[in-house]
């Protein structure tokens, strides 16, 4: 009967349980709220400037604005690189759903290659989702009219303007001016991302690459407000004009440029042109060349592809890396080398039989002429360019001596003109055999390296570069590109000092006075002769005819009577001969010879700059005073 009696409740203890709990639990609300009281306050008072500073930088987006690239002008103001307005397909991912899909669609509106879709996707990594990545640049106006009509169907994907570079001569200044191209991810890597905020393109090659810095300029920028999902809103906030790269004047001649390019007729090889008195580089033509225009936005593989089998080598530049065996072209330098270091004197003979014999040896090195020249001095030697003559000065010289008297009209290392790639080329010299080859160096090389065979190798600009010293009189001045700068439109334009002349390598300057004679007597009655017919100034030069291949018979041949494909051809000059106003280097890669396939190119080039330069400097003022930059000239 008890066990079904259950306990009464306590209600007095239960309810101080639950008043206690109540309280601990009012307690705990109280604790919390005034821990969140002080963290809000702590938020809104103690870090008010960081947190609105992170507001705004939520609301507002700061948007780089690219700077327009400085345009580039030859020595009179005609222009060789350009801004042009163009348009292009712009996607903001962001506003994409589904890109793949839309790719495909915008396929049949929009012609688009591999090469357009792998370069945006390589872009898509590097920038925001709600930033504007360039499509297909450069757009047609048949291709803008089809795209406005379909525009509905692609949300976030516009036609946007922009500048893009246009090379208006094209092949012409190809090599020497290069071309722009868009920033990729190797170019990502060197390239300051605040500098090229907002920037698609960079100098590649040429003049554009060298002078980046210069001709980029500094970006600016826009401040705009945007919503939650950075659209933007309303009307910028702030704007700070970004400062456009510096126009370029540089020392060439356009005109002086187009005749040279001309006179090669479209067979492969360089020409330089120079004034000896400053380094100014006049022309610089590298031929077979190619259109600078599509490398800008993007040139199609399939493209690319063929320019790299072209067996013409079209990228190639000639001029800066080109290498070239020189001939007979150092004989003048070869001359002036025996004059000075007392090996020889210009009234000084050898006997010219047709061959020369090392002592000692039963090898003969040969002369051209069959049964040789006779017995020849300093300038007949040049004249004539005798063989025999210089092989007997290269052996008394010694290779060391040779060489070492070489490497100061420059050989053997770049110029160092400003442009990016040069060659440095093959000055032969013990040290250089030794370290390529492990080697000693043979009499047998040394006395053909006499005549500029063997293992020499030049650039047609390290001939100019010689040949200009010759033609200064000793005094080397450095090779160089660039003219003049200008900061802005309405600014004047600043012309650049030259690099400082080098110290003269002639001790005796009679010794020059013997080998301009020689090369005098090329054009008047020796293997260039005839070159000077009815120039109004006396022309000084050298002839040169490189034979590629060594011979593998005893038959006699003589040069002229060879396959063309045998020889490289050089001709150099300069003009007038007493005090010259301009030096040439031609080199072509097949030729009969030097007289005859290399000095015609060298004497149109001499007809188009003189007579005249003298007097086209005159009217055209001293440059240092000349207003910006003048519209481009008729050519």
């Amino acid at each position: 009967m008890a066990s079904l009696l259950k306990p009464l409740k306590d209600t007095r203890h239960e309810a101080l349980v639950f008043r206690g709990r109540a309280l601990a639990g009012f307690l705990i609300i109280v604790a919390c709220l005034i821990g969140i009281g002080i963290r809000f306050a702590h938020l809104q008072i103690a870090r008010h400037d960081e947190f609105a500073l992170r507001s705004d930088s939520n609301r507002i987006v700061t948007r780089p604005l690219a700077p327009g690239r400085g345009l580039i002008y030859d020595r009179n103001g005609v222009l060789l690189a350009d801004n042009v307005a163009a348009f292009r397909l712009e996607v903001i991912p962001e506003q994409v759903k589904d890109m793949a899909a839309m790719l495909d669609r915008l396929r049949d509106v929009v012609p688009l290659t591999d090469d357009d879709v792998a370069r945006f996707n390589a872009l898509r990594r590097s920038k925001r989702s709600y930033q504007g990545i360039p499509l297909r640049l450069k757009l047609s106006e048949e291709e803008i009219a089809r795209f406005a009509v379909n525009r509905w169907a692609f949300p976030g994907v516009d036609v946007v303007p922009y500048l893009t570079r246009a090379y208006p001569l094209g092949n012409e200044f190809a090599h020497v001016v290069g071309y722009v191209g868009r920033i990729d991810e190797n170019d990502l890597t060197r390239l300051d991302k605040g500098e090229y905020a907002g920037t698609t393109h960079v100098g590649k090659t040429g003049i554009e690459k060298f002078y980046e810095s210069r001709l980029h300029g500094e970006p600016g920028y826009e401040k705009i407000e945007v919503n939650a999902d950075h659209r933007p809103i309303g009307q910028p906030l702030g704007h700070v004009d970004p400062k456009p790269g510096e126009n370029i004047y540089l020392t060439i001649d356009a005109h002086l440029q187009e005749v040279a390019e001309a006179a090669f007729e479209g067979r492969a090889g360089a020409a330089i042109v120079i004034d000896p008195r400053n380094g100014e580089v006049l022309a610089m033509v590298s031929v077979p060349s190619f259109d600078p225009n599509a490398f800008v936005n993007g040139i199609a593989s399939a493209d690319y592809t063929a320019l790299l089998a072209d067996p013409d080598k079209p990228l190639l530049d000639r001029a800066l890396r080109g290498g070239y065996t020189p001939g007979s072209t150092v004989k003048p330098f070869m001359a002036l080398g025996g004059l000075e270091l007392g090996l020889r004197k210009p009234e000084d003979t050898v006997l010219s039989v047709g061959e020369f014999f090392i002592p000692g040896q039963s090898r003969g090195y040969r002369d051209d002429k069959r049964g040789g020249h006779g017995r020849v001095d300093l300038v007949q030697a040049i004249a004539q360019s005798v063989n025999t003559y210089f092989y007997s000065l290269a052996y008394d010289m010694g290779i060391n001596r040779l060489s070492t008297f070489m490497a100061k009209l420059g050989f053997g290392k770049p110029t160092g003109i400003d442009l990016i790639g040069e060659s440095a080329g093959v000055l032969p010299s013990e040290e250089w055999k030794r370290a390529r080859f492990n080697q000693p160096f043979y009499p047998g090389e040394t006395v053909i390296a006499g005549i500029g065979q063997g293992y020499w190798v030049v650039t047609p600009l390290q001939l100019a570069q010689a040949v200009g010293i010759i033609a200064a009189k000793g005094t080397p001045h450095p090779l160089h590109l660039l003219r003049a700068v200008q900061s802005g439109i309405d600014s004047r334009r600043e012309m650049i000092e030259p690099p400082p002349a080098k110290a003269n390598i002639i001790r005796n300057p009679a010794d020059w006075g013997w080998v301009q004679k020689g090369m005098v007597e090329v054009v008047n009655s020796g293997t260039g002769r005839g070159i000077n017919e009815n120039f109004p100034y006396q022309i000084a030069g050298k002839t040169g005819t490189a034979e590629r291949f060594s011979r593998t018979t005893e038959e006699w041949t003589s040069i002229n009577d060879s396959p063309i494909e045998r020889h490289r051809v050089l001709f150099e000059a300069f003009a007038p001969a007493d005090d010259a106003r301009i030096a040439i280097a031609v080199a072509l890669e097949a030729g009969r010879s030097g007289a005859h396939d290399a000095a015609p190119i060298a004497r149109k080039i001499l007809d188009a700059w003189l007579p005249g330069d003298e007097e086209r400097e005159a009217r055209r003022g001293n440059d240092a005073t000349v207003a910006a930059a003048p519209s481009a000239e008729a050519r």
